[in-house]
């Protein structure tokens, strides 16, 4: 069975038998929440639910949500290369906010498998939470599953396994229940413990199913959820290895259009090995996957944040050819093609995330010339106080610090520090990083004013670029259309489709067209209704997958209206005053707008 069918039978088994709302999958940067770099899991775009903060009744009109989400893990990257790892991959989910509860979730998940994609039920193993000193086992699981599955087929497991969440250091979690694969149905040499989650190789996790009712806080403490809630997640890429009976998801229709292409380009010929070589075709195709997702949904190239992860894995990806002249366009038109059914954005980006690209391509061919010894020598002076040059050790051996600063300052990742002859600790790079990532947060966190508090503070700067938007329309265009846009108390950041630079006088024009609104105090009004009569109202609409059947419509004045999630302020006088203070170009056919507004 194709990945595109598989994806079909569970919405169809979701939204219409079980009647799920359908949720597109939302962006892999979350949405006004800092407390995470990436989208991790399905749930992560309900968590505002989760915890009560916001209505699900008001904006889905049912309790009972499903979605088909994509993810990215920044822990698996080091180990993308052996057969199972990815970093960016689709989540099956179904989820439900004080409706059903473990019953439902298990008899639904259960039914799926075995009844709609027709798995033989004795090749299935379930695991559940056995319990500990803070939460009791999970009793209530195993009379569920025990109408279902044989006593030996249920096995007990700790918080390693059998506890989720929460998505980041705080927010939702619970135990679980995870449905696992019996891939060989032979024991391994370790008869008595193999089981699931044994390493032999003998089973695959596929589903696990979350009984989220906790929230943990800072301290670790667990509290009470407002309400019992489902929150469910599988791989489609292991469910996929599962129906076409491929001995590795790299090896199902989602990889093996790409290890293909990667496999004839000889620029990966050379290798002393088989079992080396299907390593690194592993890893461009994964790589090159998540980089192209990580570009689609805003990501931009850089050594902070989201842009430092997309950094890593494209030049991870490059440091697996010997030669630099490898075909990225085919590549990259491979993934579009695989993905644009689901995700039309894609192909309306082409031309950008393949200019994108080659850009970064080219960058690093320039970081590839340089001589770590001559980085390592100026880094060093720079930072120390008598600014003289210090050689680098003669035994080239380097602290994991020093690694993850000249990555950072030169952009050599760590495989090319190895490759020019430096060794350092793994681990103390890897803790460099994650100290890394750590201030990255807390700056965003200080910066927003928390999750809860975000969107209160730009509501002046999400209304300014409503004006913004209607404004160059106005003065270039209809043809003009949000790309993307990043907000913060201090300024507002808009991107825009447009191919040149906009002049002097179409800057002015534009500016004094939304200070002219600003002063006509026009009033900001929501209202709900369908996607489609959103559409046919004339609303403006620029993320089409992105949004769930019932929208939010603002509109101000005459003179815009889009869909939008909000918060908006109530009339346009609350702006004060708009200034442009700079406008590039974004990327191949996009260009950026930062402006502030008046205090």
């Amino acid at each position: 069975m194709k990945s595109d069918k598989i994806r079909d039978k569970f919405k169809r088994y979701f939204a219409k038998k079980l009647k799920h709302a359908w949720v597109a999958s939302s962006s892999l940067v979350p949405e006004n929440d800092p407390s995470v770099l990436l989208t991790t899991a399905g749930m992560q775009q309900f968590k505002p639910y989760f915890l009560g903060e916001l209505s699900v009744k008001k904006d889905y009109h049912n309790r009972n949500l499903a979605s088909s989400q994509k993810c990215f893990r920044t822990s698996d990257i080091d180990s993308v290369g052996d057969e199972s790892h990815l970093t960016f991959f689709e989540m099956l989910g179904n989820f439900s906010l004080g409706g059903y509860f473990k019953d439902k979730a298990i008899e639904y998940a259960w039914n799926f498998l075995v009844k709609e994609m027709k798995i033989d039920k004795k090749r299935l193993w379930v695991t559940i939470f056995e319990g500990d000193n803070t939460v009791v086992k999970d009793f209530e699981a195993i009379k569920i599953w025990q109408k279902l599955v044989p006593k030996d087929k249920i096995q007990e497991f700790g918080r390693h396994h059998n506890w989720w969440g929460p998505p980041g250091k705080t927010g939702p979690c619970g135990p679980c229940s995870e449905i696992h694969y019996d891939l060989t149905e032979k024991p391994c040499e370790q008869k008595e413990s193999c089981r699931p989650n044994c390493e032999c190789g003998r089973f695959v996790e596929i589903w696990n199913l979350v009984f989220t009712e906790y929230y943990m806080d800072t301290k670790g403490d667990l509290k009470d959820l407002p309400t019992k809630n489902i929150d469910t997640g599988m791989g489609l890429e292991r469910l996929a290895m599962i129906m076409q009976k491929c001995p590795s998801v790299f090896e199902t229709d989602l990889f093996a259009p790409l290890m293909k292409i990667a496999a004839a380009d000889k620029s990966l010929d050379g290798f002393q090995s088989e079992k080396e070589k299907n390593k690194r075709l592993r890893i461009v195709a994964d790589h090159i996957k998540a980089s192209v997702f990580l570009l689609a949904d805003g990501v931009e190239f850089s050594n902070k944040d989201q842009g430092y992860i997309l950094r890593r894995i494209f030049r991870r990806l490059i440091d697996q050819y010997e030669h630099i002249d490898f075909n990225l366009g085919v590549l990259v038109e491979a993934v579009i093609s695989l993905y644009a059914p689901h995700y039309a954005s894609l192909l309306l980006d082409r031309s950008r995330l393949l200019t994108a690209l080659n850009i970064e391509k080219e960058n690093y061919q320039k970081v590839l010339k340089l001589e770590v010894e001559k980085a390592y020598e100026i880094m060093s002076m720079s930072k120390n106080k008598d600014k003289k040059c210090v050689p680098h050790p003669s035994d080239r051996k380097i602290t994991g610090e020093e690694a993850f600063n000249l990555y950072s300052t030169y952009g050599l990742t760590a495989n090319l520090i190895r490759k020019k002859g430096f060794s350092f600790d793994e681990e103390e790079f890897k803790q460099a990083v994650e100290k890394h990532q750590q201030i990255s947060r807390a700056g965003a966190q200080k910066k927003f004013g928390g999750v809860g508090d975000f969107g209160d503070l730009v509501a002046r700067q999400h209304t300014a670029t409503h004006l913004l938007h209607a404004a160059l329309r106005k003065v270039l265009g209809e043809n003009v259309g949000q790309m993307g846009s990043d907000l913060n108390p201090e300024r507002l950041r808009f991107d825009f489709s447009y191919s040149q630079k906009l002049t002097e006088k179409e800057k002015l024009m534009v500016e004094t067209i939304v200070n002219e609104k600003i002063k006509d105090s026009l009033p900001v009004s929501l209202a709900e209704m369908t996607y489609e009569q959103a559409i046919s109202s004339g609303a403006l609409a620029f993320f089409k997958e992105k949004y769930p059947d019932k929208v939010k419509v603002y509109t101000i004045g005459d003179f815009s209206k889009e869909i939008c999630a909000g918060p908006h302020v109530k009339n346009t006088s609350e702006l004060i005053s708009f200034k442009i203070v700079s406008e590039k170009s974004s990327s191949a056919g996009v260009r950026r707008i930062k402006a502030i507004l008046g205090k």
